[in-house]
């Protein structure tokens, strides 16, 4: 899948800012407890929502559950003036209840639709593995078969669960197909 421009430049900054905010000089992972301090910093954080939504979006860090990932799949594809509604993911997004009482004072801002968008396609990015990842622990998956003394058994045992697997993920594939009709997004088929 394509990623638009917009998100393939803000992708490395996002990163960058959780890094950044990861370790202490001594190199203590200070994470969380740096994102609390940028939480209660909100009402100051906000003037920089259009202009570094990168820097903003930290604040929502581990704040989302996505339930349709086709769905921020194709918000990836878009580009900033191209976003829908933030109020039209509400299926394929949820928040946790810190993060919501986060959005709802970003909300009535001018850029606030948008920059939550902005934020939930960064954290999406963030916890989505790259291809490169993909690929290497499907290569794993593989050598553990072949390594295991009863490989052919344990496969077996587990083409019970893919079929479940992919019957679930089908059905995930099919709402999120449904959803993305409903927005006025062409169906793939």
């Amino acid at each position: 899948m394509s990623m638009s421009a917009f998100f393939r430049a803000l992708r490395t900054s996002y990163q960058a800012e959780i890094d950044d905010l990861a370790f202490d000089s001594e190199g203590r992972n200070v994470l969380r407890k740096r994102l609390l301090e940028k939480r209660g910093q909100i009402s100051f954080l906000k003037q920089m929502m259009e202009l570094s939504p990168e820097m903003v979006a930290v604040v929502f860090h581990d704040g989302f559950h996505f339930e349709l990932p086709t769905v921020m799949e194709q918000v990836l594809t878009l580009e900033s003036d191209e976003f829908p509604d933030w109020s039209s993911l509400g299926d394929a997004v949820q928040l946790t209840p810190w993060a919501q009482e986060l959005a709802d004072s970003l909300l009535p801002e001018p850029q606030g639709d948008w920059f939550m968008v902005v934020a939930a396609a960064l954290e999406y990015l963030y916890h989505r593995p790259s291809p490169h990842h993909l690929e290497a622990a499907a290569q794993e998956n593989h050598d553990n078969d072949a390594g295991a003394t009863h490989g052919a058994v344990r496969r077996q045992d587990h083409a019970d669960d893919f079929d479940k697997d992919g019957e679930q993920h089908h059905d995930h594939e099919e709402s999120s197909a449904d959803w993305l009709e409903e927005h006025g997004f062409d169906r793939k088929d």
